[in-house]
């Protein structure tokens, strides 16, 4: 019998213990998160937003890829954003986000008038990724969305993740659906989230071999950028990512059916010979509406990377620097 109480109450030690361990999903995140705590957070970081827009439209892509990045390197948690300590390794400094990532300044913006506002540091900096990418995307006339929110932010970084995770321009098809799938994103995501390059600019070094190199280009487009693009020095001459960077459309994928694709991942999604994601692209280049709710139903999906919720992680005072 005192053999049987002790089992008992060793079962029910290691049941209060699991019942208090943390955990994080995304089933805590709700769009109704901050509306008893701070009712003014969402239209504050939603008029910074639109400041920064008004005062230079390229900001709108900045602020998107942003979000991006931060959500593949270990979940979206704001963690693109910390500064190199002695004891963090910015992703600031990966090769992805080095001399390219920008906005750092309007996301300090949206945090110090969000605290003001809310009286307190509430409203975590992972959230206003997340916001503030669906502000820009509304603000240069794309679709809206519900964000789900709850999320805190990340008392580490990692660089080392940052280059692994994050996709980059040279991939080929079966690269970016493979990193894609590392997220719990597939082919449809892939195709519908490659579609922020509707917004943008990229710089001479993410797309200089394929200009030199690549045959599934258009000549006279190639040729082009050769005249923007040298194959020594510029590394930072900026080119758009379709005809009309500032404005989120459908141009995107019109641009990969005339085989301008700016980037080798861009063009990857199509080559014409009834690849994998070929009908994906062919049909949102000819049904813009559902391209729209497509990239909303695929952000919400991607804001919901491994956050951090409960108990784990912090809301930052500063969204450079854990607290």
């Amino acid at each position: 019998m005192e053999k049987m109480n002790i089992m008992s109450l060793l079962s029910l030690f290691l049941l209060l213990i699991f019942s208090i361990i943390p955990k994080s999903s995304a089933t805590d995140l709700s769009p109704s998160y901050y509306d008893r705590v701070c009712l003014d957070a969402l239209p504050t970081i939603k008029r910074v937003v639109e400041d920064a827009i008004a005062q230079e439209r390229r900001m709108g892509a900045s602020l998107l890829r942003l979000h991006f990045h931060d959500c593949f390197v270990n979940g979206c948690d704001a963690s693109i954003l910390l500064d190199q300590t002695s004891t963090i390794d910015s992703e600031k400094n990966a090769t992805p986000n080095v001399d390219s990532a920008r906005g750092f300044e309007v996301i300090d913006r949206i945090k110090s008038e969000v605290d003001k506002v809310c009286g307190r540091p509430v409203v975590s900096c992972a959230d206003i990724l997340t916001v503030a990418a669906r502000d820009s995307v509304v603000a240069l006339g794309g679709p809206s969305w519900r964000v789900k929110l709850g999320r805190r932010d990340s008392t580490t970084a990692s660089r080392t993740t940052a280059e692994a995770n994050i996709p980059a321009p040279f991939m080929d098809l079966q690269a970016l659906i493979s990193n894609f799938k590392n997220q719990g994103l597939d082919e449809k995501d892939l195709v519908v989230l490659s579609g922020a390059h509707t917004l943008g600019f990229a710089q001479c070094r993410t797309f200089r071999d394929r200009i030199k190199y690549d045959t599934n280009i258009d000549r006279a487009f190639a040729s082009h950028l050769r005249t923007i693009c040298p194959q020594v020095g510029g590394n930072s001459t900026l080119a758009p990512l379709d005809p009309t960077p500032s404005s989120f459309d459908g141009r995107y994928f019109n641009n990969l059916l005339s085989k301008k694709g700016l980037l080798k991942s861009d063009q990857a999604l199509f080559n014409g010979d009834d690849g994998e994601t070929d009908e994906l692209v062919e049909k949102y280049n000819e049904k813009q509406q559902e391209f729209f709710e497509d990239f909303a139903k695929s952000m919400i999906k991607m804001g919901d990377i491994n956050p951090l919720t409960g108990n784990r992680g912090q809301v930052r005072y500063n969204c450079r620097r854990i607290n």
